[in-house]
């Protein structure tokens, strides 16, 4: 079955998120905790964490939770799979923050435009 999205990939996980949170029983808070695990235990790379940022900001999730998240899993998934998401969380949220920074950046400088035009 053809799609025709520009982006099928994205698409497809989006709704694969959307039905599994629909399907599950667990707040937020506790949901984007255990896929963080998850995504230790897979040594998942930077952009998957950077998928959850927002979810997580949403959750109002601390670094201390997260911290715990890593310090609880390590004697299961080990130090350097601990390690290695740890970089990678840092490098998701360092993303994050030049992505909002470039997007208030514009939002600035499209109302200094909007100003300079009245």
């Amino acid at each position: 079955m053809p799609t025709t999205s520009d982006a099928p990939v994205l698409d497809t996980l989006a709704a694969m998120t959307i039905d599994s949170i629909e399907r599950c029983g667990m707040d937020e808070h506790t949901l984007i905790l255990t896929r963080i695990a998850a995504l230790v235990a897979m040594d998942a790379p930077a952009i998957s964490y950077l998928a959850h940022v927002d979810p997580a900001v949403k959750a109002e999730l601390t670094v201390e939770q997260l911290q715990d998240v890593l310090v609880a899993i390590a004697p299961v998934v080990g130090t350097a799979r601990v390690m290695s998401a740890a970089g990678h969380i840092a490098q998701a949220f360092g993303v994050a923050i030049a992505l909002a920074e470039a997007e208030a950046q514009s939002i600035a400088e499209a109302e200094a435009r909007s100003r300079d035009s009245s």
